[in-house]
């Protein structure tokens, strides 16, 4: 079970941090962030593997930053710089081993939350 929060209202320019609450051993699984706009797919993130590589899309690097707590088996998300463009419901995804972010695993065998409402206002 997963289960995220943090989501808020904001301003462009401000700041978020989500979290994500895991039931099993983080350590074990690779983990990411997901997102989904109004109207619009889901889209990766950010993905962190079970040995800490990770990837980002190129609309956050160098604004969000991902990282993971495995003795308390949360995830989070260091989200600065907002732009409106990144309202979305934000969602957190683990998948058991190693999957890489264009991994087909995300959508074929990976564990969900329900998500949190993140909203960027201009």
């Amino acid at each position: 079970q997963l289960v995220e929060s943090g989501g808020d209202s904001v301003v462009a320019g401000g700041s978020l941090r989500l979290s994500c609450a895991a039931s099993r051993d983080t350590s074990r699984y690779s983990m990411g962030w997901f997102r989904q706009p109004p109207g619009k797919e889901r889209t990766g993130v950010v993905t962190m593997d079970n040995y800490g590589r990770t990837k980002y899309a190129e609309s956050v690097k160098d604004r969000f930053a991902i990282s993971k707590d495995n003795a308390k088996n949360e995830l989070y998300l260091q989200m600065d710089s907002l732009e409106p463009e990144d309202t979305a419901t934000y969602f957190c995804a683990a998948v058991r081993g190693t999957a890489g972010f264009h991994s087909t695993q995300w959508h074929d065998n990976a564990s969900w939350g329900r998500g949190t409402q993140v909203t960027v206002s201009s």
